[in-house]
């Protein structure tokens, strides 16, 4: 994996080509730590992508044919490796952007889910496929899946393993769109420059409350809604937009 940092983004890119950047212990663990060192106060995005022709591959089968272990210690290695990831990415106070830049399954599918954004080069293809060897969706597949693009077509993904084609895939919602892989790191670069021009501080507030409020009822939604708005209003990036709109200039957030 490597992990490269330039004007305020954060470029994580899995580089294990030869096995189409499977995931293992390890790698999940980089992972989880390079997103956990993400800071509104000195990134404005992250993009993750993949080297060669794959985004991510998922699970390296592999590593689970040599894998000699008790449940105890495989509830463990899920929560603290994958879960973890997950748990990065959803809590990561700046915006994730997936560069899907080719296939994408079992957990690299779930990672794609569990991004902010994310954009898909038009060869790319998507499948859930842990049930192809005897396994659920992990990477917090279960939790966002279903959100993304509703409870049956999740079960249909989960039940079935079948790939997705990139069109597919964006029409179910789990890619923001889909474009020639051409003009794949144009797009992504786009949302970026857009996303870092605005106030990295109220993306991050806002982003933590919207995952808060998922499944909660309304009346405490509207509560963790108004605390975060509380919090909102003392940010100098409250007091700069005021300010451009009252004096007629666009907001300089920096």
């Amino acid at each position: 994996m490597r992990v490269e940092d330039d004007d305020g983004v954060r470029r994580i890119t899995f580089d294990r080509p030869d096995v189409k950047n499977a995931f293992t212990g390890d790698v999940a663990r980089e992972l989880a730590a390079a997103l956990e060192e993400l800071s509104a106060e000195t990134h404005d995005a992250a993009v993750l992508t993949g080297d060669g022709d794959a985004f991510s591959a998922g699970g390296d089968i592999q590593a689970m044919a040599d894998r000699d272990e008790t449940a105890r210690e495989s509830y463990q290695r899920v929560r603290e490796t994958l879960g973890a990831v997950a748990e990065a990415v959803l809590t990561a106070p700046v915006p994730v952007v997936a560069r899907v830049n080719g296939d994408a399954v079992g957990a690299g599918m779930s990672l794609v889910a569990a991004c902010d954004f994310a954009y898909a080069a038009d060869d790319a293809r998507f499948a859930a496929s842990f049930v192809n060897v005897g396994l659920v969706p992990d990477l917090g597949g279960t939790v966002t899946l279903p959100r993304l693009v509703g409870l049956r077509a999740a079960k249909e993904l989960a039940f079935t393993g079948d790939l997705l084609s990139a069109d597919r895939a964006n029409e179910l919602g789990l890619v923001n769109d889909v474009v020639p892989a051409e003009e794949l790191d144009a797009t992504v670069g786009e949302m970026v420059e857009k996303l870092a021009a605005k106030p990295t501080e109220s993306i991050a507030l806002a982003k933590e409350a919207i995952h808060a409020n998922l499944g909660r009822p309304w009346a405490d939604g509207l509560e963790r809604e108004a605390q975060a708005q509380t919090l909102a209003y003392d940010t100098d990036a409250h007091e700069e937009g005021v300010s451009a709109f009252l004096e007629g200039r666009r907001p300089d957030f920096d």
